[in-house]
């Protein structure tokens, strides 16, 4: 006779549930044939045979939960399937030889598939997890059993062949375009975070102009940005050949996501010397025009400098990539409510005040680091003491 016992299953896994016999008693079973499954927590094993014979004692049914090195069954090495079994044994255990078995555990910690079916823990949780119910998965193991990749497969549901999608032109156009870019030029990046109390004067003087144009945080930056370029007249620029071309004129490119189709930056011409009230005119005229589809080549051509406002409110920064043949792109993060640290007199003191973060992705050619941040800065002062009053 040979007992069957069930093996260590794993560091820190003392016990495990019987979820399936394979075989019944009175069944011939071969050396490392599957003999029954057991679950845990952290995995459903099939157990294999220790030897060859016949299975003539169960100890341990469905649903029960053993603990390792535990006695399950017994093998008799010399028995014939379908022969007489010894009458000293039987499929009931012996009280004073069967190990203390668990009760069944209830549905709610095994629980039961299809047809009465045992589902292990594992596969419950997978289904549970998933939202799916078991009755309407259909099992690939043995006598119909929920195995665990079956699980899997049901939460996973839906399509799962790739789907090629063909690219718009305009999608294909920006990224060949944008490819060229960042192969191409050094690219550089910095960002500091600005003080944004100039937006809540714009709040509390109002977010129309007197024309009746409503004024966004991007414009509001594009006018300081602008400005900030006559002392750095080099981001400015663009490169020909071998040539940094200095513009005496600042051509400012707002980038603008168009549905399904990528990106397009749509240009206000001569920027250096408007007013907010006159950029907000500017920008507002392109916005409608790209939405109805009425720009012209000449709203598109011609930038010299780009800015990205914050795709959402809880856009922090970003760092962009330039189009060449540009030097430099300016990045605008959401104006942000934060506590700031404020000094006066010696004395720190918490308060709420508004923060963004600007950044600028600018070309090696053209400056650096240093020279990229004293610009940024420079945009910052500017954004800080702008008159919005007057501008407004």
């Amino acid at each position: 006779m040979v007992d069957v016992t069930l093996p260590s299953l794993g560091e820190s896994v003392t016990e495990g549930i019987i979820t399936q016999w394979f075989k019944k008693v009175g069944d011939a079973v071969a050396r490392d044939e599957p003999l029954f499954e057991v679950s845990t927590d952290k995995v459903d094993s099939e157990m294999p045979s220790p030897a060859a014979g016949v299975l003539v004692q169960i100890l341990a049914e469905e649903g029960d939960t053993v603990e390792t090195g535990a006695r399950v069954a017994v093998i008799d090495e010399n028995a014939v399937a379908g022969g007489e079994q010894p009458a000293s044994v039987s499929s009931t255990p012996e009280p004073t030889t069967a190990p203390a078995a668990a009760p069944i555990p209830s549905a709610s910690a095994v629980g039961e598939g299809p047809n009465g079916v045992v589902l292990s823990p594992v596969v419950r949780r997978i289904l549970s997890d998933g939202g799916v119910e078991a009755s309407t998965v259909r099992g690939s193991g043995p006598g119909g059993a929920i195995t665990r990749r079956d699980a899997e497969r049901a939460v996973a549901s839906g399509p799962t062949e790739e789907v090629v999608m063909a690219m718009s032109n305009g999608r294909r156009r920006m990224g060949q375009h944008l490819s060229v870019s960042a192969l191409s030029t050094p690219h550089g990046f910095v960002a500091i975070e600005a003080d944004g109390a100039v937006f809540e004067e714009l709040e509390r003087l109002g977010r129309v102009t007197r024309d009746g144009v409503s004024i966004s945080d991007e414009m509001v930056v594009g006018l300081a940005a602008v400005r900030a370029l006559g002392e750095f007249e080099f981001l400015n620029a663009t490169y020909v050949g071998d040539e940094l071309i200095v513009h005496r004129t600042v051509n400012l490119g707002f980038m603008r996501h168009v549905a399904d189709d990528g990106m397009l930056v749509p240009v206000v011409h001569a920027a250096a010397g408007l007013t907010l009230r006159a950029l907000a005119r500017r920008v507002s005229d392109l916005g409608d025009r790209l939405t109805s589809r009425q720009l012209t080549a000449d709203d598109l051509m011609g930038g010299t400098f780009t800015m990205v406002g914050a795709p959402s409110e809880h856009t922090l920064w970003i760092k962009p990539i330039i189009i060449q043949p540009e030097v430099a792109v300016l990045s605008v993060g959401a104006v942000r409510l934060v506590p700031v640290v404020v000094t006066n007199d010696g004395v720190s003191k918490v308060e709420i005040g508004r923060r963004l973060v600007l950044g600028l992705s600018f070309d090696h050619r053209v400056c650096d680091s240093v020279a990229a941040v004293e610009y940024l800065e420079r945009v910052a002062e500017l954004l800080a003491g702008m008159d919005l009053e007057s501008e407004h």
